[in-house]
């Protein structure tokens, strides 16, 4: 998806029908991929979307949320991907909408501005805005949603709260070890088992006993890690591990 619309211009249809100018004037949306006018710099660009909205947005209060006070002179080409994003979410948020889309935000971003990211969205959810995410991330969707719903093939195949899903298919826990530390003798262990990236994982009910029969094999321990299910884990399980085409 390209482009911004503004809400005096062209027709948006949802399900076959125009969608009206006060409902465009209530949302915000950042697009995966953008296309800003060239030669412009981060002020002229939030000042030129500001001017399309009749809501008087305060445009300094913006400026320093988003943290571009000291790109205000800077020509939009020359910002790095985490400066651009935090541009577009600005552009995004310029007409007081009440909820805001946000299409995979972080994608390409490095882990620092990624996270940065995060803590400018929680601002935002702290003011009251709604915010409809989409991610591949599931690490994302576990810090920033309140609620979730997993797709796949275009359908909805679970949704909720992400410890309550957690909760909800998962009462066990992953102790992972160094393949090279996990003898043949123990292949008979009466768990499920996962290797992957030279690592073993080793799905358990009970840590404490699996631990303890490890030990009794004399399997070091000194790189064991134990660690609850995660989102990952259930996206995984529900649609499957087979790359798709």
């Amino acid at each position: 998806m390209e482009g911004i619309l503004p809400p005096d211009r062209g027709t948006v249809l949802f399900r076959g029908r125009p969608l009206g100018r006060e409902f465009r004037a209530e949302v915000g949306i950042q697009f995966q991929s953008t296309a800003l006018q060239d030669y412009l710099t981060v002020e002229e660009i939030l000042r030129l979307f500001h001017r399309l909205y009749g809501r008087d947005q305060d445009l300094t209060r913006l400026i320093e949320q988003c943290a571009l006070g000291e790109l205000l002179d800077r020509d939009a080409r020359h910002l790095s991907g985490g400066q651009r994003q935090r541009l577009l979410l600005a552009v995004a948020l310029v007409n007081r909408p009440s909820i805001v889309f946000l299409d995979e935000p972080t994608t390409g971003l490095d882990p620092q501005a990624r996270r940065s990211f995060w803590n400018l969205v929680d601002s935002i959810k702290a003011g009251g805005t709604t915010i409809v995410l989409t991610t591949h991330y599931m690490e994302e969707a576990t810090v920033l949603c309140d609620a979730i719903a997993i797709m796949d093939g275009g359908r909805i195949i679970a949704q909720g709260a992400p410890q309550r899903l957690l909760d909800d298919h998962y009462d066990d826990v992953v102790l992972q070890l160094p393949a090279a530390a996990f003898p043949a003798a123990l292949q008979d262990l009466p768990h499920q088992r996962l290797a992957t990236q030279g690592l073993i994982e080793i799905t358990t009910k009970d840590a404490n006993r699996t631990i303890l029969a490890l030990a009794a094999h004399d399997v070091s321990l000194n790189h064991l890690r134990v660690r609850p299910r995660n989102l990952e884990d259930l996206f995984l399980d529900l649609t499957g591990k087979d790359l798709r085409l």
